[in-house]
């Protein structure tokens, strides 16, 4: 024996004893030994910590990393003298019998030891170790792999026609036919072989896509960042306990072992998986000194912040001052993204009539965060199945996913058909969407259905008026309302805001004509001062620390809320279909307000939240349904242009009537909620 390797014998036996992985194993072995049953093959799991097992002998680290299916098989004997010395497993014939699977807690952090998923050439020729990440694009069903099997040779007087001499077990990369088939030979005589299919181990195998972090960059509308890279997706194999351990859209950080899987003439790279890890995103986000001086500045109102943020918003795509409340909503739904399961969602749908603007508004807004994606029209907004390389079912991610915890832009809505538009409502309704998988089409034995979490927000607009040319409009309108007909009606309540984002009047137009000859002549121009005091990387700086801000309604804010809102309900209700405000409209009005405690970076929701919070949904009602007895100006957030200080404390004297108007409201219509208000 070679003296090397017996060195690494006892090293092993003594890393195992030292961390834990004996005893582990010890009662690994005593669940087999309890089940009475013979296998054809004995599954062990053994973790490594490289850092350990390096500082305890240099060489057995190195062999570990990079020769791991070599490295297994020491630790194979090792453990298959452990078991016949301590008669750890009766039935346990041969060491053949004895599958070792090494599972590395992590590796050094060099770049030799990370697999780049967009850096040429992909190196999947070197069977060791690698980390990667990315984000899972597509995922299979669950199926059944062989994991070991026994032959037996077809001559009856060779030694290896009885026992378990001949035992092919799955290594990494491999196909089914190179553990299973029908043209073994015995080694010893040369006989043909013959799986003996009592002892078949079958375990779970699923088949995931995976592609680098990068995409999100490409999926955007607008990118500020002009570098070139290259992009494919690339398959991972996740068997047994690892099946169903990933989630479609999420980002993820794996260890496995690359490989080159042989399917006819083709050739496919993949990586077995032997760890998975979510990837949580360890940058620090905080908030620029100009934001902090500007808070400063403003501490005296809790309403002029967030005016003033909306106002400068996107000063490099409309000029300051112009589409003030679509920017303002536009801030409140970026920090409302998280990728929590029972999120506070806030979808928009614009009204406009100058779509090539708000296009280019919401393209710039979707870069602030990591997760902006823009829809393309020729793809699917929702998941969808189809066959993958190897002809099983495969769900794709599609846009909705991919955006987890950030924004889904589909563009214009009226573009859609009506199935679409049908099973966005139900998503925006319920959060998921429901994957239908023909067994019969995907080589099943039964039809599946899969349930996968759409966790986004849902931008969208409508041409005014090319929708006004495609139908009639109907004549009995009431006071503020819009004719919204082209659009169902329940699919309009179930997004959360409805804007109308009408073209600037005439004595605004001027400076938004300019701005745009302006950056046709020099895109790269900065003509505004503000745009370079507050750039666009101290917006999504900011946005990241606001959006993980843990708010709190208090007890005042959510007396004003629920008081509105049963004050409404009355309201707004007619003798046939009852009230017409929906029962997601508290969610809404929830949320938003934390949206505008979030974006003046408070930790508890205010009366002042709520008070912004109310007349942007009862803007987005009129707009419904038509004006109701609290009679809200059409533009009740933003009554007139800021130019300068005069021009915030008017608001602030407008916005603590329209408060007291509020409270009118509330008593007169909602009786029964008392809310405390500053001056009691």
């Amino acid at each position: 024996m070679d003296p090397e390797i017996q060195k690494m014998r006892e090293i092993v036996l003594v890393y195992l004893d030292r961390s834990g992985g004996l005893q582990k194993f010890v009662h690994d072995c005593k669940k087999y030994n309890d089940s009475k049953q013979s296998y054809a093959v004995y599954r062990f799991i053994i973790s490594i910590n490289p850092s350990d097992i390096v500082e305890l002998d240099a060489t057995l680290g190195n062999y570990i990393l990079h020769n791991p299916l070599q490295a297994a098989q020491i630790f194979q004997s090792v453990c298959f003298v452990a078991i016949k010395t301590l008669s750890l497993i009766e039935q346990l014939q041969t060491e053949a019998q004895i599958s070792i699977l090494l599972k590395p807690t992590h590796l050094p952090p060099l770049p030799s030891y990370v697999l780049s998923l967009s850096a040429y050439p992909f190196n999947y020729t070197s069977p060791r170790f690698y980390m990667s990440e990315g984000i899972v694009i597509a995922m299979g069903t669950v199926t059944k792999y062989t994991q070991g099997a026994r032959f037996l040779c077809t001559e009856e007087t060779c030694p290896f026609s009885e026992g378990f001499r001949c035992i092919r077990v799955h290594c990494p990369g491999a196909t089914e036919s190179a553990t299973v088939r029908t043209d073994f030979v015995c080694s010893l005589c040369s006989s043909p072989l013959q799986e003996d299919m009592k002892f078949r181990v079958l375990g779970d195998k699923q088949i995931v896509e995976m592609i680098d972090a990068k995409i999100l960059n490409a999926l955007k509308g607008y990118s500020i960042d002009k570098s070139h890279f290259r992009i494919q997706a690339f398959t991972l194999f996740l068997r047994d306990e690892l099946a169903n351990k990933m989630t479609i859209g999420n980002h993820y950080r794996i260890i496995g072992i690359p490989a080159c899987v042989q399917n006819g003439l083709q050739a496919t790279a993949c990586i077995e998986v032997t760890s998975v890890q979510l990837y949580k995103p360890n940058g620090l986000s905080f908030v620029s000194d100009n934001f902090k001086y500007l808070l400063s500045l403003t501490s005296s109102s809790c309403w002029r912040f967030t005016a003033i943020l909306a106002n400068i918003f996107a000063s490099q795509v409309v000029p300051p001052g112009t589409y003030n409340t679509l920017k303002l909503a536009i801030l409140l739904s970026l920090v409302q993204t998280c990728e929590k399961e029972h999120a506070d969602y806030l979808d928009l749908l614009i009204m406009t009539s100058d779509t090539l603007v708000i296009d280019r508004l919401l393209n710039y807004s979707l870069c602030l965060l990591p997760r902006g994606i823009r829809h393309p029209p020729s793809s699917d907004i929702f998941p969808s199945v189809s066959k993958d390389k190897h002809g099983s079912a495969s769900i794709q991610a599609c846009s909705a996913v991919l955006a987890k915890g950030g924004i889904c832009y589909i563009g214009d809505l009226s573009s859609y058909k009506k199935d679409k538009l049908e099973l966005l409502h139900s998503v925006l309704e319920s959060r998921t969407t429901t994957v239908f998988i023909p067994g019969k089409k995907y080589g099943e034995e039964a039809d599946q259905q899969v349930t996968v979490s759409v966790q986004t927000n849902f931008w969208s607009f409508v041409d005014v008026d090319s929708s006004s040319k495609k139908h009639i409009q109907k004549e009995n309108f009431l006071i503020g309302q819009m004719d919204v007909s082209l659009i169902p009606a329940n699919l309009v309540d179930g997004f959360g805001l409805l804007i109308y984002s009408e073209f600037p009047s005439c004595r605004l137009s001027s400076p938004v004509v300019h701005h745009i000859l302006k950056k046709a002549i020099n895109p790269e121009a900065m003509l505004y001062k503000v745009s370079q005091q507050f750039r666009t990387q101290d917006y999504e700086e900011f946005i990241m620390f606001a959006r993980n801000l843990h708010v709190e309604l208090s007890s005042e804010a959510e007396s004003l809320i629920q008081g509105y809102y049963l004050a409404s309900r009355r309201v707004r209700r007619d003798s046939i279909h009852g009230s017409t405000l929906s029962a997601s409209a508290l969610k809404i009005l929830i949320s938003l307000a934390k949206a505008h405690a979030k974006l003046s970076l408070r930790e508890t929701v205010l009366q002042e939240d709520a008070v912004i919070a109310i007349l942007l949904l009862e803007s987005s009602l009129t707009l419904k349904y038509g004006t109701s007895a609290l009679c809200v100006a059409p533009n009740p957030v933003f009554p007139f242009d800021l130019s300068d200080e005069t021009s915030l404390q008017q608001r602030d004297i407008y916005l603590m009537q329209c408060h007291h108007q509020l409270l009118k409201f509330i008593a007169a219509y909602s009786p029964g909620i008392h809310i405390n208000t500053n001056e009691e």
